[in-house]
């Protein structure tokens, strides 16, 4: 479901085509609702499992996936430090899950050229989370659970549940990306 507000965009997933076509690179986005982890060794398990047409230990089909790796917690948290990882590292193993469904994926900095009409051709959106902020985005995060690879340790496949959890579009479905709007709006010519 999505709801625009006087300030930014209420998302909550599963999300259908139709939603993630309303998404706007620069949009400011509050997430509420459930989460996937994934990060390299997540990605490339599961492209194994999409290449051997095997079913995969989650269903992705309207998700969105976090980049992230958060550390253990301390007593009486949720989760320790949650901030998000270079989403350009998964550009090699995203497209496969968007092709199960995957309809968003979030992490910091940008996707190359390939991934973003990926994201286009799939009706798909990256969300970019702010680097270094690992500590707030925790408390954004108010249930966890180990759904896949534990032995991954802190890449296992996590269900998070959270709360008002904010991310900005980067690349929507439309081809648009934010990165490369604002480099151009401040350009020097």
């Amino acid at each position: 479901m999505i709801r625009r507000e006087a300030d930014f965009v209420r998302v909550t997933p599963p999300l259908t085509d139709e939603e993630v076509l309303e998404l706007k690179a620069g949009d400011p986005v509050r997430i509420t609702g459930v989460l996937f982890t994934g990060r390299d060794a997540a990605h490339k398990r599961l492209n194994e499992l999409i290449k051997e047409g095997k079913p995969l230990p989650v269903d992705l089909k309207g998700q969105i996936i976090y980049y992230v790796g958060p550390t253990p917690p301390k007593p009486g948290q949720v989760i320790g430090s949650a901030g998000p990882t270079t989403g350009g590292r998964m550009d090699s193993t995203t497209e496969p899950l968007l092709r199960m469904g995957l309809k968003g994926a979030i992490g910091k900095g940008e996707r190359g050229p390939t991934m973003r009409e990926a994201f286009k051709k799939y009706r798909a959106v990256y969300f970019g989370a702010i680097g270094g902020s690992g500590a707030y985005l925790a408390k954004r995060i108010t249930g966890q659970e180990i759904v896949a690879y534990p032995e991954l340790g802190t890449e296992a496949i996590r269900r998070l549940t959270v709360e008002d959890f904010p991310v900005v579009v980067i690349n929507d479905a439309h081809g648009v990306d934010f990165y490369e709007e604002g480099r151009r709006k401040y350009a020097v010519k």
